[in-house]
């Protein structure tokens, strides 16, 4: 089974693409963050993101979604290894599942080993679960990059162009 990962910063376009290869007939997986965000933010807590059990939130719904997941390819919107990437972002510790889960992903290969690093597009777009500056997004992407890197994982960057032309960067790089 071939899973691929899109990663990057907030705003880098990686739902639309995710919408785009879905639409053209592949298997995705929605980004955890976003709906952890929502449900948060809609039970009253403005900012969940400070509280260090949010990463693990999204970890446990990565799971879930990962382990529903069927058909081949199957592109993710996201993956553990960004969890860990946004838990320094945010200064919070590493935690038991999120370690248990990264060597679990690792050990069983759940993920290719290129994953998609979808650039920055020039601008963030605020919403109520993205409230990142450009600067902050900035140095958040190239966390991610580093974080994967780490990890083993090659990357190939999706670079700033139009939905057709990187899906078809994407579509046309798999291995």
């Amino acid at each position: 089974m071939h899973r691929y990962i899109l990663t990057g910063a907030p705003g880098a376009g990686k739902t639309v693409l995710l919408r785009a290869l879905e639409r053209a007939g592949h298997t995705v997986v929605e980004e955890a963050a976003t709906d952890v965000i929502a449900l948060a933010q809609a039970e009253g807590v403005a900012e969940p993101w400070t509280d260090p059990g949010f990463i693990d939130a999204i970890v446990r719904l990565q799971i879930q979604r990962q382990a529903r997941a069927v058909g081949d390819p199957i592109f993710f919107d996201r993956s553990p290894i960004c969890a860990l990437a946004l838990a320094r972002f945010l200064d919070h510790p590493v935690s038991p599942l999120l370690r248990q889960e990264l060597e679990r992903i690792a050990e069983q290969g759940v993920y290719q080993r290129r994953a998609f690093l979808v650039r920055g597009l020039g601008f963030v777009t605020p919403t109520a679960a993205r409230r990142i500056s450009l600067e902050d997004a900035i140095r958040f992407e190239a966390l991610h990059e580093a974080t994967y890197r780490e990890l083993g994982y090659a990357l190939h960057a999706i670079e700033a162009e139009s939905v057709a032309r990187r899906v078809a960067s994407i579509l046309e790089t798999r291995p």
